[in-house]
């Protein structure tokens, strides 16, 4: 049975594990941060980050103008300001597919029909594969001038952080939210990463994104 989920649409995909801060103005994003701290203290303060095919909102085309797949987003802080904006840090924490938007929501935010994607290893040597994905990663690092840390050994983190670190174009980034197990995912990223390697390397040249930083997005 799907479960209801409020939805924040954004520009960007969020995935398992990763810290997204939130700057939220827009008055109904405002309603939504109000709603989950209005909720009991032991409580899901979760919402749905799921990424805008184009444009910046969802409009008529409702859930046509978005990805398939999203990521809850845990509220971990929360700081408000006099005005009525916040400030939140959150954390990616379980795929969902989107089945329907509810249009019977009496909120000025989207609010969706979500089943949650369960995390499955996949065929073959995952251990091996994470191993050899984290290896051409560090080159990956170490070619952009970044430096190079020590990945975890669980091979779902490393598909993650991976998927969540290299300089992609949404739609790729999204493809490997969208992989249905941790291999399939490390084995599009051994294709990412050789790909990359050899344009840093044909190219002598820098991806114009900081890899060293990490914004947060406003709505």
């Amino acid at each position: 049975m799907a479960t209801r989920l409020p939805l924040f649409p954004l520009n960007t995909v969020l995935v398992p594990g990763l810290v997204l801060p939130l700057h939220v103005f827009e008055p109904r994003y405002r309603v939504l941060v109000q709603a989950l701290l209005e909720l009991p203290e032991d409580a899901e303060r979760r919402f749905g980050v799921i990424a805008i095919r184009s444009g910046r909102e969802v409009g008529a085309d409702g859930v046509r103008a978005l990805y398939t797949v999203g990521c809850t987003a845990e509220l971990r802080e929360v700081t408000p300001h006099p005005d009525g904006r916040f400030d939140l840090v959150t954390v990616g924490e379980t795929r969902f597919r989107l089945v329907a938007l509810d249009e019977d929501a009496d909120t000025p935010y989207h609010t969706g029909f979500v089943d949650f994607l369960p995390e499955r290893d996949g065929d073959g040597d995952v251990g091996s594969l994470a191993r050899r994905v984290a290896h051409r990663f560090a080159d990956y690092r170490e070619r952009l001038g970044v430096d190079v840390t020590d990945l975890p050994e669980q091979p779902q983190v490393v598909s993650y952080l991976v998927a969540a670190a290299v300089v992609l174009d949404l739609p790729e980034r999204q493809a490997l939210l969208e992989q249905p197990t941790t291999a399939d995912r490390l084995r599009a990223e051994l294709e990412i990463l050789r790909r990359e390697c050899a344009l840093v390397g044909a190219f002598h040249s820098l991806p114009a994104v900081d890899l060293a930083r990490e914004s947060g997005s406003a709505n």
